[in-house]
């Protein structure tokens, strides 16, 4: 396993897959499955700021103040 996925999914959760009772096969898919799952997440959080960024700009397009008096 890489050492940026590694740092990335954290060394604790590493430690556990690794000691772990398991084929090497079963420990590669328990490792895949971590790395999807880190990636669902990631996608969750950007789709979830993508919202506030628009939701901002909507609020501020509609809320400018007014020229008239």
């Amino acid at each position: 396993m890489s050492n940026m996925l590694e740092i990335k999914i954290g060394s604790t959760i590493y430690e556990r897959i690794d000691t772990i009772r398991m084929s090497d096969a079963e420990r590669q898919v328990a490792i895949n499955a971590m790395r999807d799952a880190d990636l669902v997440v990631d996608a969750f959080v950007w789709v979830g700021k993508k919202i506030e960024q628009i939701s901002d700009r909507l609020f501020r397009f509609f809320l400018k103040p007014s020229l008239k008096h």
